[in-house]
């Protein structure tokens, strides 16, 4: 089954209430003490830290949310995290009106917006999780409870991953808000306020739990679908590493590149030979995908992950069932500069399938009709064969949170920035991906034509839509006072904006319920 198995023990998901003080703890109507007489328990608990990433909460699609304070459909991990790294960016806009996402559509928001509230709740309940399980399964807890050899083993396993999807959560933390606090589950619950940290500590405290964690999770590929492996590790090790400059101030562009090297030397990924099979129904079956947020359209129910992405992508004069829909939301689309990066007859570029231009216009005139900007059903409900989805109100196609592709532009980057490698090697990963784009060598590129900019131009191509913009436009100086495109600044041609909005601002609520929080600067 392509779905984490891990997600049918399901006895421990209802347990937990909403949260997103990270003083207190996840509320739940048991104790350690009874619920871990079931030696499955300590498996659900690990389904629920994973299934944090994929649904909105206790029942789905709606009804006992994680968090509270927001549309529970607003409120999904994947979607918040998304919308924030795609629509202030070139690469997407959406067509609603519903309160603070135009704010992210222009980069005019404040410390109010609920979706940055959301997802700061999303982030620290996450962190509360896991830390929580990291408790409930010390040697001594464990001991306590006379728990097997054979468990204890597989204990050890689900401690990593519980590591690794609490360091995910971190990593977008500082990418997004900078210096947040770190708590940990060696720190006492509901005692004091925690103090505020750095970035640079927490990029410490990831880089650590990584390697620390790295021989305690399954080998390259050889895990099950869905679950943290070393690889995905080795991934997060590198895209914190190639971001060093902008969260630590440091060059670790060498680091980077060791970490990728560790992923692609692992032989256990190869390219896809189909681009678009990584977007459908059926993509658990994709030889590339590293990491991936499984969704399932009778079991992993939400308003959020690729059920908004395939949704919202559909609308105009499209066919909804032709996407394995039951309808369309009509709200993103991609923005004209982005669009221009593709070759003028966009049947060259296989990448460029993914738009559909009957009855839509390349240029934006109103950020709210979905008419104007080219749509972009990149995600699609229907498998490889054509076959819809198994539910056409939520998607069965998983998002692919890393995947080879990426780790050979990140590879070209990193030795193109001097961390070392191979150039020849960097530009044979490159001319691999536009070889499966141009379906032959009609897409290569030479040694000259290898440079930073044509990488992040490159990016934009192969990676669209898979929530890398924003980071990589920010490490490229571009996402503020540089670049500019439609609706940057809610100005129709674009305007820079302050460099401080390379940083969200940290929730308006949150430095009122904690007074060792100090704001960003410009807010």
């Amino acid at each position: 089954m392509k779905r984490y198995a891990i997600l049918i023990a399901g006895a421990l998901l209802p347990l937990f209430a909403a949260c997103t003080d990270t003083l207190v703890e996840p509320k739940s109507t048991v104790t350690g003490v009874n619920v871990f007489n079931d030696p499955a328990s300590y498996r659900a608990f690990l389904a629920k830290l994973y299934a944090g990433l994929a649904v909105s909460g206790q029942e789905g699609p709606a009804g006992r949310p994680d968090i509270q304070g927001i549309d529970e459909g607003f409120s999904q991990y994947l979607r918040l995290y998304w919308q924030m790294q795609e629509l202030p960016t070139d690469e997407a806009a959406i067509a609603w009106n519903d309160a603070g996402v135009q704010e992210l559509n222009t980069q005019l928001w404040g410390s109010s917006n609920q979706f940055l509230g959301a997802m700061y709740g999303r982030i620290y309940f996450q962190v509360a999780l896991a830390n929580e399980f990291l408790r409930e399964t010390t040697d001594a807890k464990l001991s306590e409870r006379s728990v097997t050899n054979e468990l204890r083993a597989a204990i050890e396993q689900y401690r990593a991953e519980a590591r690794f999807l609490r360091a995910l959560s971190y990593w977008h933390g500082i990418d997004l808000f900078g210096d947040i606090p770190l708590v940990t589950e060696e720190q006492s619950i509901g005692k004091t306020p925690p103090q505020q940290s750095t970035r640079a500590a927490i990029f410490a405290f990831i880089e650590s739990e990584l390697n620390e964690i790295g021989d305690q999770l399954a080998p390259a590929g050889a895990g099950q679908y869905g679950r943290a492996d070393r690889a995905a590790a080795a991934m997060l090790l590198a895209k914190l590493y190639l971001n060093a400059g902008v969260y630590a101030g440091s060059d670790r562009n060498a680091d980077a590149l060791a970490a990728l090297e560790t992923v692609i030397g692992s032989g256990a990924f190869q390219l896809d030979p189909d681009y678009a099979h990584l977007f459908l129904a059926d993509n658990h079956t994709s030889p590339e995908i590293i990491f991936a947020i499984p969704q399932d359209g009778e079991n992993t129910q939400s308003f959020g992950g690729t059920t908004f992405l395939t949704h919202a992508s559909v609308g105009g004069s499209m066919d909804p069932a032709a996407f394995g829909l039951d309808f369309g939301w009509a709200g993103l689309r991609v923005r004209p500069e982005v669009f221009a990066l593709y070759p003028d007859d966009t049947g060259e570029d296989a990448r460029a399938d993914v738009f559909y231009t009957d009855g839509q216009t390349p240029a934006i005139t109103s950020l709210t009709n979905f008419n104007d900007g080219i749509a972009a059903p990149k995600y699609s409900n229907v498998s490889s064969t054509g076959a819809p989805g198994s539910n056409p109100s939520y998607a069965d196609t998983d998002f692919p949170v890393f995947r080879l592709a990426d780790a050979y532009l990140m590879y070209a980057e990193a030795v193109l920035r001097g961390g070392g490698g191979s150039r020849e090697q960097a530009l044979g990963y490159v001319n691999e991906l536009r070889e499966r784009a141009y379906g032959g060598d009609g897409g290569a590129i030479t040694d000259a034509q290898l440079t930073l900019e044509f990488i992040l131009d490159e990016r934009a191509r192969e990676l669209f839509w898979e929530a890398h913009r924003r980071v990589d436009l920010i490490r490229y100086g571009l996402f503020t006072d540089a670049g500019v495109w439609a609706w940057k600044g809610n100005v129709r041609d674009g305007r820079p904006t302050e460099m401080f909005r390379n940083l969200y601002p940290l929730p308006a609520s949150e430095l009122l319920a904690n007074p060792n929080l100090v704001q960003n600067p410009g807010y």
